[in-house]
């Protein structure tokens, strides 16, 4: 996106302006409702989003159980999602930009990097799943089947690791060309995957004899499937249900940072609201519906528990069924990547080098790091462990950027001192303290505690990232409000003449 062409604001500094990160004009205000909605048709129809649902479902022990733990947190993603939106259609600006208030303008670095390593991780999981999927495609033919047993290298086949690089690099044709091919690509994408996946459901209840919402999976088979997710209680208890809530709001901590984004590409606030109506509470309820329906019916007909969509597309008997599926997931499984890890990580790491980093520069990182990790597999294992742990890191910024924006700032952000390195965020030398201290704590209860030791109760990780929030918000309200006078004084002593102000 960045071009030698572009110049720099009067005012701005280099060091913290390209043309990616400058607050977007009029012209490219181009999303409206329909294109905010296909943001969380890209995000949540994909392979790892239906796992979560199909995983969330056997927590539930029951329809109406899914729907309702389901439906209250879509209603309390939709209230978290419009509140970041709005701040982003209001500055114009993405998420390590608007960071910048909070914790300074070489301290948003820290959130950013938070951010853009979190979409790293995830880049790689949504990677391996869509990569996934055309292998149980492939491996339908024997010839191919064989290669796949019989060659391994990096702790996969050999099969695994030629499908996780081809899907690794489509990905990279889709973002190279900025802001409104993401844009473009999502407005068909997320309708067609939609499509497929009201196909599958279709097509597999009626091979079961019918629809149904009435679960068939006996309760000890719910309580092995679910033994290892780390969620306290039986399928169905209200302390299951609870954690199915906290774990599907939690799901969304990275976007509930970097909606902005996406947002400062909005028309009018209007837009924005609307999108995240029928593209959360509406369109999550609608998909996670699906997905038990899916369940139900996969489990009436081959006698299992298949919560991976590639698991219940590798039994069609159809050649053509099983291409289309395996297509299908890897489109959706793109958008989502796309839209919640690439842009982000894109964004994030420009932040760190304007100068030399480009958006476009940015996500090639971002894809390379991905990349690295792919022997690895931190992805690997239970959906629920795996998002409470890469999510609660986030909700400590996400506390102390909302607290800032509505409770302190009023809403009010001076968006050109934003590019300033002497302007009303320097705060100290580029940092504030405070946010770096609230940070630090809120982290050290959300995710080191929990996940590296066992001082706290074994059911605080899946709230993780809720104790997050309130702990990193309210430690940066009081922070603030302490050190308000001297932050006042010294806006105001940058605000003198040069020699008055070294007085």
């Amino acid at each position: 996106m960045s071009n030698e062409n572009y110049v720099i604001p009067k005012g701005y500094s280099p060091n913290l302006t390209n043309e990616d990160l400058a607050p977007t004009t009029k012209a490219q205000r181009t999303w409206g409702a329909f294109s905010i909605f296909n943001v969380w048709t890209s995000d949540v129809h994909s392979l790892w989003g239906y796992f979560l649902a199909a995983s969330l479902f056997l927590l539930c022990g029951s329809f109406i159980n899914f729907l309702l733990a389901i439906g209250i947190g879509s209603l309390v993603i939709y209230f978290l999602m419009t509140i970041v939106g709005l701040a982003g259609v209001r500055t114009g600006v993405p998420y390590p930009v608007l960071a910048r208030a909070s914790f300074g303008v070489w301290g948003a670095n820290f959130p950013a990097v938070i951010r853009a390593i979190v979409a790293c991780f995830w880049y790689g999981a949504q990677t391996a799943a869509a990569s996934g999927a055309i292998v149980a495609l492939l491996t339908r033919s024997p010839g191919i089947m064989e290669f796949h047993q019989g060659v391994h290298f990096l702790g996969h086949s050999g099969l695994e690791v030629i499908c996780y690089v081809i899907v690794w690099a489509l990905q990279l044709l889709i973002i190279q060309r900025g802001m409104e091919t993401v844009r473009k690509f999502q407005d068909w994408a997320g309708p067609g995957v939609w499509l497929a996946m009201l196909v599958l459901a279709i097509g597999l209840c009626v091979k079961a004899g019918g629809f149904s919402f009435d679960s068939s999976i006996p309760t000890d088979i719910l309580l092995e499937k679910t033994k290892d997710a780390g969620v306290p209680g039986t399928p169905g208890s209200l302390t299951s249900l609870m954690a199915v809530a906290a774990i599907w709001i939690t799901y969304f901590a990275a976007l509930y940072l970097n909606f902005c984004d996406f947002t400062r590409y909005a028309t009018n606030e209007a837009a924005v609201k609307k999108g995240n109506l029928w593209g959360l509470p509406v369109n999550l309820l609608l998909f996670s519906l699906v997905a038990g329906v899916t369940t139900i019916a996969a489990y009436k007909v081959y006698g299992e528990v298949l919560i991976h969509p590639d698991q219940i597309s590798a039994k069609f008997d159809s050649w053509f069924l099983a291409a289309l599926a395996a297509f299908t997931f890897c489109i959706a499984t793109l958008g989502i990547n796309v839209v919640a890890n690439f842009v982000s990580a894109a964004f994030d790491i420009s932040n760190t080098l304007p100068k030399s980093i480009s958006f476009n520069k940015g996500g090639y990182i971002a894809a390379g790091i991905a990349l690295v990790l792919y022997p690895f597999a931190p992805w690997e294992g239970s959906a629920a462990s795996f998002v409470g742990a890469i999510g609660s890191t986030m909700g400590p910024l996400f506390g102390i950027i909302m607290v800032d924006y509505y409770l302190i700032a009023k809403g009010v952000v001076n968006v050109d001192d934003l590019y300033k390195e002497d302007g009303q965020y320097r705060y100290q030398g580029g940092w504030h303290i405070n946010a770096l201290i609230a940070a630090g704590i809120g982290i050290l209860f959300s995710t080191i505690l929990p996940t590296f030791t066992s001082v706290l109760p074994s059911w605080w990780g899946i709230y993780g990232w809720f104790f997050g929030v309130a702990i990193g918000g309210v430690t940066y309200f009081a922070l603030r409000s302490v050190s308000m006078p001297q932050d006042r004084a010294a806006q105001a002593a940058r605000a003198l003449p040069g020699r008055q102000r070294r007085a």
